[in-house]
């Protein structure tokens, strides 16, 4: 018995390291994106469709993903919270958290849909630059007992791509401007900082989920799972603008 189980455990240790070091091919890690891809598309027409009518129409869609988002929340925290107390506390964080990234899209589009852009576009960067930079390179993990997928190369990534959509925007926005230069300085700045706010909004509900037992927060959207998975960075970006936008009130 001892000769045969030598075999077996040196297979083992082969499988374990082809695992850990063989690389996977790009297709194969990309095998998802045709559907993220679809409701993607589907998302930005909607949620453009409502930026660019605004009134309402925009304050109907921000409420209605503010309460989805809410209740996804409270479905995630009453699988880890142990006393109604808990759960009592989880959904006062829930409706602060949720209530003031929503206030920060509403007043923005008060002021000028370009506003809404720029956080939205921002975040979308980042995420965009993340999985592509994330999927190619690979890498180390940031923080893999909370999210085994999000890497170091993936954040950088997603600051360059931030940075370059702030750049692009500032350039586009002021261009004959004089003082351009400093919204340039500011944008590369910005960008990073953004990218890793947003990041942090991804890990703070991916240590949600993983406390609940759940991969997705919902089944809403294809390939993205529910509403908080696809807003989280972009929730936790609005909170960050909320002490400006609330200034400028």
């Amino acid at each position: 018995m001892a000769v045969d189980a030598a075999p077996e455990r040196k297979r083992d240790r082969i499988r374990h390291y082809a695992k850990r070091y063989v690389r996977v091919p790009f297709s194969v890690r990309t095998s998802d994106l045709p559907k993220r891809a679809a409701s993607a598309v589907i998302m930005l027409l909607v949620a453009g469709g409502a930026l660019w009518a605004g009134g309402l129409w925009w304050q109907a869609l921000v409420i209605a993903v503010a309460l989805g988002v809410l209740w996804e929340w409270l479905g995630l925290a009453r699988r880890f919270t142990a006393s109604f107390i808990a759960l009592g506390l989880w959904c006062l964080a829930g409706v602060v958290y949720v209530l003031g990234a929503s206030w920060t899209l509403l007043f923005a589009r008060e002021q000028a849909a370009g506003y809404v852009l720029l956080i939205v576009g921002a975040v979308i960067a980042t995420d965009v630059g993340a999985y592509f930079a994330g999927r190619t390179i690979g890498g180390p993990r940031i923080a893999p007992r909370i999210s085994p997928s999000k890497t170091w190369a993936g954040l950088g990534g997603g600051a360059l791509a931030s940075t370059a959509f702030l750049v692009c925007y500032v350039w586009k926005t002021f261009p004959d401007q004089s003082y351009v230069s400093y919204f340039i300085v500011l944008a590369l700045v910005l960008g990073p900082f953004c990218a890793v706010i947003a990041q942090a909004g991804d890990f703070f509900e991916s240590w949600m989920k993983r406390k609940a037992g759940v991969k997705d927060s919902g089944r809403l959207i294809p390939g993205h799972g529910g509403l908080f998975d696809r807003v989280d960075g972009l929730m936790a970006v609005c909170l960050l603008v909320l002490p400006l936008t609330w200034s400028m009130s």
